[in-house]
Parts: structure tokens; sequence; C-alpha cells
């Protein structure tokens, strides 16, 4: 019981029940989108399994930082002798060293699909509170720009296997520690805030935080020019600003050090990737996760299924316009549009294509591609960009369409009526449907067992057949499965392509080995290519390139052809074992 003078009996804050509501609504649609992941564990990501498997490894990766203190920035239990330049890669290290414990206790496949999910609802959940507390004041509109934001068809897009890229919940932070450096007499204590944030998005996505970086800046410039009031307040900015930018530079000058110029750096990526680019039709196309998309109408569109970055539809973009139209004295307002504009120019790459074909006609990115840090950009993700400033448009909108309900009493109803029936139009053909999946073939027992352990004694490692590459990532999430105690050949990752005359350039793996090729032929065509004299001396130079300790085979739909071409080589017979051909090749590479 209470006594008197004791402090006033603690009540929830107002509103709390529709906050918790929102925050509901935002988990339930990540639910949705990952729905068939978490019905059947056995599933993984359809449309893009090598990725899955790759962060699968990172996942692990950043569970070993915390359990055997190794060094978070490179490996060695991939691509074995060489090393893999994390930093280069999506190492995601603000996320996966904290989610050490679900690594550990369930696994890292749960770890990534939890990652993914996670991501998407406290992306949403982020942008929610940001802008019912900040921006636009109202929870409604709110909850409406936030549901775009995170589950707007590209973010859907890219929840096949890019958990990084639809993890976005770091940016509205640093969009309101942003706004916060104007606060008088605070600058130093927001100014460590705002790096703080910046080197959490840093060590997530730094693709992202680039985008974020430019968009503040034409958005925080707009203001400053079109509000004079806000320009008393420069010195506080400005010295908060400072203070962000030498904190970061400070937690962050190492690992970038490391990224660009550390084993395994590379410089920008090939010009195939480079020449990723947005076809100019797919900005009122709908995308095949979309519920009025299929895969017969974007296919051709993006350059596979997780770079689907634009796909708005034509309701959608009329909306935008007239929203632009009706809001256009505000100076965000006018700000966002541009902003718009220059993310979908730039993402139009170095020609501009219509309907799968090219123009002919060059694009500003063309000026802009070789240029230091741009160069390893994907110009598609430009239009990625596009999407949190439609949510916040979206927003705006909807919050001028409330305020003048409530002027204008009389009308309300029509008000109302309008505004659900243009937004239903242009948004419920965008509402996204379950990712697609596909059954993954169990982990062999060779693995699970740690039967490969014998044959890594002494810094040797395993060589899968295939070799892993972007097309075949298995033996990743099989090395993951053994916390990366099982080092493997070759892989799945940005390296440099250390060839003569290819300037060190990004490979998605490593520079093409003779017996690389060979079984890279098999895999593609199920036929054996002839085997020459050269090529069995060859294959065992690699072998030993390779450190390797036993090459292993798990189920494949060109198994046989694998296995007969392994054999030929080698003159090694191999054995069946927990579920694997093996062939012991430690004689051969001592």
């Amino acid at each position: 019981m209470a006594t008197e003078g004791s402090d006033q009996e603690w009540r929830w804050p107002p509103g709390w029940s529709l906050d918790l509501l929102a925050v509901l609504s935002f988990l339930g649609l990540a639910l949705w989108v990952t729905l068939r992941l978490w019905l059947d564990p056995g599933q993984g990501i359809r449309d893009n399994r090598t990725d899955q498997s790759q962060f699968e490894w990172m996942m692990a990766h950043g569970a070993r930082v915390v359990t055997d203190f190794v060094y978070p920035f490179t490996s060695q239990q991939m691509n074995v002798p060489e090393t893999v330049n994390l930093m280069a890669n999506t190492s995601v290290l603000s996320v996966s060293i904290p989610m050490t414990p679900v690594t550990l206790l369930a696994g890292p496949r749960a770890s990534f699909l939890l990652f993914l999910t996670l991501g998407m609802a406290a992306t949403a959940t982020s942008w929610y509170f940001l802008l019912s507390r900040v921006l636009v004041r109202s929870r409604g509109p709110a909850w409406l720009g936030a549901v775009f934001c995170a589950y707007a068809p590209a973010m859907v897009s890219h929840a096949n296997a890019h958990p990084n890229i639809v993890s976005q919940f770091v940016v509205p932070l640093i969009i309101w520690r942003t706004l916060r450096l104007a606060e008088p007499g605070r600058w130093l204590r927001n100014g460590l805030l705002l790096a703080l944030v910046i080197v959490w998005q840093a060590f997530l996505n730094l693709e992202i935080l680039l985008m974020t970086a430019i968009g503040l800046g034409v958005v925080v410039a707009a203001l400053a020019l079109g509000r004079p009031a806000l320009r008393r307040r420069t010195r506080p900015f400005l010295a908060g600003l400072a203070v962000a930018a030498l904190a970061a530079f400070i937690v962050l000058a190492y690992p970038l050090y490391v990224q660009f110029f550390g084993p395994g750096a590379y410089r920008g990526l090939s010009p195939l990737i480079r020449g990723y680019s947005t076809d100019l039709a797919s900005f009122v196309a709908y995308s095949r996760e979309s519920l009025a998309g299929d895969e017969r109408g974007a296919k051709g569109l993006a350059k596979n299924p997780t770079e689907e970055n634009a796909f708005f539809g034509w309701p959608l973009l009329l909306l935008v316009g007239a929203l632009t139209w009706w809001l256009w004295r505000d100076v965000v307002v006018r700000a966002l549009a541009a902003l718009a504009v220059l993310f979908a120019v730039l993402s139009l790459g170095r020609e501009i294509q219509f309907n799968r074909r090219g123009t002919g006609v060059p694009a500003p990115w063309a000026v802009l591609e070789n240029l230091p840090v741009l160069h390893s950009v994907v110009p598609t993700r430009w239009a990625l960009a596009i999407t949190p400033v439609i949510g916040l448009l979206l927003a705006y909108g909807a919050e001028r369409a409330r305020v003048l309900a409530g002027r204008h009493p009389s009308a309300r109803p029509q008000i109302r009526f309008a505004t659900v029936t243009v937004l239903a139009m242009a948004l419920v053909p965008l509402l996204p449907t379950p990712l697609p999946a596909v059954r993954l073939d169990p982990t062999p027992a060779f693995v699970t067992s740690g039967a490969w352990r014998p044959y890594v004694a002494g810094g040797r490692s395993i060589v899968t057949l295939p070799l892993p590459d972007t097309h075949y990532a298995d033996p990743l999430r099989w090395s993951a499965e053994t916390r990366l105690e099982m080092p493997i050949a070759r892989g799945y990752f940005l390296g440099p392509d250390t060839r003569p005359g290819r300037r060190r350039v990004a490979l998605f793996t490593a520079p093409p080995r003779p017996t690389s090729d060979f079984f890279g032929q098999i895999r593609r065509t199920g036929a054996v290519p002839p085997i020459t004299p050269q090529a069995r001396v060859a294959a065992v130079d690699d072998l030993r390139y390779w450190r390797a300790g036993a090459v292993v085979l798990g189920p494949h739909r060109h198994a046989d052809a694998l296995r007969r071409g392994m054999t030929e080589l080698t003159g090694v017979r191999p054995t069946y074992t927990g579920g694997v051909w093996l062939w012991d090749v430690r004689d051969l590479t001592d």
C-alpha cells in the first residue's frame, strides 16, 4: 500500500496499446514473408541458396569471434590457403556477434532465419517510431510509411537471402540522431550518439550507409536553404557533426583500412556486376513477390529475383506524383522528390535499358562508376533507396489527409473514403507474398559426425566437389555447421582477381585453377572433359596448393560424372562413408 508522499503510481504511456499492435503487425508481416522457411526448417530460399549459405557461414564466424576470439576482419577457414577479407564482404559483425547465443544453441541456419525475420520487423518498428515521434507525430500515417519502408517490393525481393540489406533498422536511428545535432548545448553528446549508430550500420552494410548519407545531405541542405529560422542552429549542428565524423573515423579507420588495403582486398566490382542496372520499364512493373506480380512479368526486368529494386507499379507512381504536387510547398517534400529522381537516374547504370533491351542512350552512371568507393556499388541498388523516400511521402500525405479531415468535419467521411480508396488502389497490388522455398540437401553425416577431423590435421583442408563458387555454395553451409572448424578450399565470397592484367577487380570466388575449371565444366554439363597427362599433373598441383587432406562429394545431380572425373584424374579410388564419396589424398599432397 502506497504511503503518503510516495511517488505516484506508474502508468502506461498514452497510446501504448496502439504501438504494441503496430509492432505485432510488423512481426506478423515478417513471419508471413518467411512463412515457408519457418514451417519447414529443412527448406531454404529457393531463389538464392548460395547467399543463404554464405550468410550462415558469416553467422558462424561471428560466433567464433566471441567463443574463440578469432580475428574478426579476415578468415582463412574458407579459400584455403588464401585469406578472405570479411570487411570487403558481408560479414554483418554488428548482428552476428550479438546473435552468438542463437547460433551456438540453434545453429547457423536458425540464426540466419531469425536475423532475416527480425531484421524486417525491426526495420518497420524503427521507421514507425521515427515517424510517429519525430517526423509526422501521428500513429496511423507512421504505420503506413513504416510498412512500406520495410515491406515494399524491393525489400521483399532482397529478403531472398540478403538480410544485411533488409535490416535497415539503424537508418531511422541515424536520421533521428542527425536531426538532434541541432540541439543547443548538447553537441558533444549528440555527436557521439550519432557516431555510435554510424559505426553500427557500417558493420551491417556500408552500401546502405552511403545512400543514407547522401539522402540526409540533400535533405539537410534543403532545410538550411528553405527554412532560414533553422540557420541559428548551424553552430551546434556542425559541432556535433564534426564530433560524429571524428569519433566514427577513429573507430572505423582500421577496419576500413583492412577492407581497402588488407589481405584479400579488391579494387572495385567487375564490369559485369557494375552493369547490373535498373530497367526503365521495371519502375511501373510488379515484382514477382508482389500480389499482382509473377515471375513471367518480372523476368528480364531485373538481373535476378534478389535485385528487383524498383517495381512500384503505375498506380503508386501516379500517387507519388500527386502527393508531391499536393505537398510541394513543404521543403522536405521537395528534397525527397529530388532524391527520388537522383536515385532513379543513378540506378539506370551506364546505359538506359527499356523493356529488357538497351537503348544506346548513355546514363550519368557511366561518368561516375570508376570513381573510388562508387566502383564498389551495384548501380541498380540506387533504386532501393527510393523505397524509404516513397514511404516518407506516403506518411506525409496520409497525415495531411488526416489533418484536412479534422478541419472539415462535414466532409470527413468523403475524405477518409477517398484516402483509403486511393491508397488501396496503389498499395494492395504490392502486398508481399511468402518467399519461395526449396528443400535443402541434408548436411552429410561425414560433416556432422566430425569424421572429417583426421583429414584436416596439420593445416590441411577439405576439398569439395564441385568446388564452391557463386553457383554452388553448400560447402559453406557444411563448414558453418562445424562452427568453421572444417576449413574448405575455395568458396563463395568477393575476392581479388590476381591474374595478370585483371587489376585485382572483384571475383565472386577465388581465381580459377585448372582443376576448379575441370569440375566446373562437369557441374554445368554433366560430361567429363578429356583427361590428359597435363590435367593429372595440374590436379596434383592444385590439391597441394589447397593443402587437401580429403576430397568429398555429397549429393549432386551430376554426382556420377563428378565421381568418375575425380577418380580418373587422380587414380585414387573413393570410398562411400557418411553420405559422401571420399578420396583420401594425403599421400598425393605430402
